[in-house]
């Protein structure tokens, strides 16, 4: 038994040595920890998607169709950027796209939360998903350009671990907002705050906003 317990206290203590490794690289690599972050907030304060409900029924009108319809314009957005960075792969000025296409993200939801057409709606989530994928791109592309084999793993764990939190708490910050404010403010609110949080990050995060050629990123 005191055998099981030392490897099982030395495996959570390695394994908390290999987390902090990793945050401690991303927060070392400008790039990475700008790209990341901005990822985060641009998810925790854009997340329009999960109010679709009450948009669909109450401000659209539309019905279980429409509702899905809505639902899946992000991930056409997002599938028909993916093909088009697969035929043309981002060149230059990646820095700069992926703010741009946060910025973008920002004014589609923007938008969305203010328009009362169906097809305006509609149009404003395909951008929604389109510029999000481009920005998952480049956080991708930096995450394993410019981390060394050694660390590749534990900087991509790290990047997922607060993206995929990003997600959750984008839906419980959507909702909190939306009760305090109602729901279009809420999304308004947020969009804005997307804008705000590109024009910070620009200013705080050179490095990122002067990456050039994705592939010109070397490790460490």
């Amino acid at each position: 038994r005191m055998n099981v317990t030392r490897r099982m206290e030395a495996l959570a203590g390695s394994l908390y040595e290999r987390v902090a490794e990793g945050i401690a690289f991303v927060r070392r690599r400008q790039e990475l920890f700008g790209a990341i972050s901005l990822d985060l907030f641009a998810v925790l304060l854009g997340g329009a998607t999960a109010l679709l409900p009450f948009f669909a029924q109450e401000i659209l009108h539309v019905g279980p169709l429409g509702f899905g319809v809505l639902k899946a314009a992000p991930a056409i957005g997002a599938a028909v950027i993916s093909v088009v960075l697969t035929l043309r792969p981002i060149g230059r000025h990646a820095g700069a796209k992926m703010f741009a296409c946060v910025a973008a993200f920002g004014v589609a939801t923007v938008v969305f939360g203010l328009s009362q057409d169906f097809y305006l709606s509609f149009a404003a989530l395909i951008v929604l998903g389109a510029t999000d994928m481009v920005s998952v791109n480049v956080r991708h592309s930096l995450t394993q350009l410019a981390t060394p084999d050694r660390m590749r793993g534990r900087v991509s764990a790290v990047s997922m671990l607060f993206i995929g939190a990003s997600n959750e708490l984008g839906e419980f910050e959507s909702g909190v907002t939306a009760w305090w404010w109602g729901t279009v403010p809420a999304v308004v609110v947020g969009g804005l705050g997307t804008l705000a949080v590109v024009a910070l990050w620009a200013y705080a995060f050179p490095a990122l906003r002067k990456v050039d050629r994705l592939s010109d990123l070397k490790p460490e």
